[in-house]
């Protein structure tokens, strides 16, 4: 029997997937945020001391988790080959692009979907954008756009990443001095070290058997009708929505409820008489595209990236090193939305990716085609 091609294994390991992403947040993480790959990557660029913001900064285990359960199930099932060389760069500035719209959003694709479970209906314009900005990807993959294939490099550079991911969690565990962690606000909230850890190498083997993807659900639906990636992500939605109502989140005293505006750490917000601000709709549908945009033309998530990085892949890894950057410039260049709503660049990064990524999709096309 084919493991990955079985669909009950990805229904049933995007079902744990949603679970966990729901109860991350009573286990300490911040609400409506039990998982989100942009964030985390935010936080561990603070934690790196990339920028300054001081209520996001914090090395997170779930990140070391998701790159060493991806290396240790690629290495047991014999999987993991180190590779790169398809156009590194160009994935660099994508993966800063992704994090730009993921961080004026305020979350990731997976994010979106725990806020969608958590009653945060607002997240369904961001979803409906994350589609339009897969569409637009699709047509520039149809034109024969490509970065290239990638090549077999030497096992070192494979494993660059997981040593990484080990010695920042051992910084994490010991304190280290060397880095900063804040001590309010998101980044102060977390789950203990080691269940975070346990978190990710869980998820990172769900996802690397079942090569689950946010990002490629939707791609494959529009591209080649098949839904098997699709599955695994609704899975995932219900597992939030089931986890949530167990957990009591839901409840009088929960954190959740259902409604479009005034949810935890995410836009839109409602204005002083409770309105709502509808040109925050209006980015998230655009940050969102963009993160659906660029996310198609690099081939994946933030999280399978983070995956494909555990399985040696440094095409992979320089998009890891691409969000952390993104991240750090998010911030720094106030283009970050947060609890006062939405960054003072946030329009202008947006726009100004969105061109970069409709450039890169038209001009590597022609390359291609030539």
């Amino acid at each position: 029997m084919n493991f990955l091609n079985k669909s009950k294994w990805i229904i049933l390991g995007g079902f744990i997937f949603g679970v966990l992403g729901a109860l991350a947040v009573n286990w300490g993480n911040p609400n409506n945020m039990g998982i989100c790959v942009a964030c985390f990557f935010r936080d561990i660029a603070g934690s790196l001391k990339l920028h300054s913001a001081t209520a996001v900064q914090y090395l997170r285990p779930e990140i070391f988790g998701f790159i060493l359960g991806a290396f240790g199930t690629s290495i047991a099932f014999r999987e993991w080959k180190p590779r790169g060389g398809s156009s590194p760069i160009i994935r660099f500035i994508l993966a800063v692009c992704v994090m730009v719209g993921a961080l004026v959003f305020l979350g990731c694709p997976i994010r979106s979907l725990l806020r969608l479970g958590g009653g945060d209906l607002s997240s369904l314009v961001a979803i409906v954008g994350l589609i339009v900005g897969v569409l637009v990807g699709i047509f520039f993959l149809k034109r024969g756009f490509s970065l290239g294939r990638s090549t077999k490099v030497p096992a070192i550079a494979g494993l660059v990443f997981p040593i990484i991911a080990l010695v920042l969690f051992v910084f994490l565990i010991i304190k280290s001095g060397a880095l900063t962690f804040s001590e309010s606000g998101p980044g102060s909230l977390y789950v203990n070290p080691w269940l975070g850890l346990g978190i990710g190498v869980v998820v990172g083997f769900i996802v690397q058997r079942t090569r689950f993807c946010s990002i490629g659900c939707w791609r494959d639906i529009f591209l080649v009708k098949n839904f098997y990636l699709f599955s695994g992500v609704a899975a995932f939605l219900i597992g939030v929505l089931i986890a949530n109502y167990i957990a009591g989140n839901f409840g009088a005293d929960g954190p959740y409820h259902w409604g479009f505006t005034n949810q935890p750490i995410a836009l839109p917000y409602a204005d002083a008489d409770g309105g709502i601000i509808w040109s925050q709709y209006i980015w998230s549908f655009l940050s969102f595209s963009l993160v659906g945009l660029a996310a198609t033309l690099m081939g994946g998530c933030p999280l399978r990236n983070t995956i494909l990085a555990g399985e040696g892949d440094t095409d992979a890894g320089i998009s890891l090193l691409g969000y952390i950057a993104g991240g750090a410039i998010a911030m720094n260049f106030f283009i970050a939305s947060g609890t006062g709503g939405m960054g003072k660049y946030g329009s202008w990064g947006v726009v100004v990716c969105l061109v970069i990524c409709l450039a890169i999709g038209f001009i590597m096309r022609e390359k291609e085609a030539a």
